[in-house]
């Protein structure tokens, strides 16, 4: 998801675009925290 604003970036030099990258590798890490927690939710949830 990444690659996008870097493309952007790399090719326009738009520092917009390299801040809104940085923005989403900051938030990316909370996804991922979220998508575990979901997951171990539904496991737990099915072995009741």
């Amino acid at each position: 998801m990444i690659d996008v604003p870097w493309k952007i970036f790399s090719q326009t030099g738009n520092i917009e675009a390299y801040l809104w990258m940085k923005q989403m590798e900051l938030e990316e890490p909370e996804d991922i925290v979220n998508q575990q927690d979901a997951y171990s939710y539904t496991e737990d949830k099915s072995q009741l």
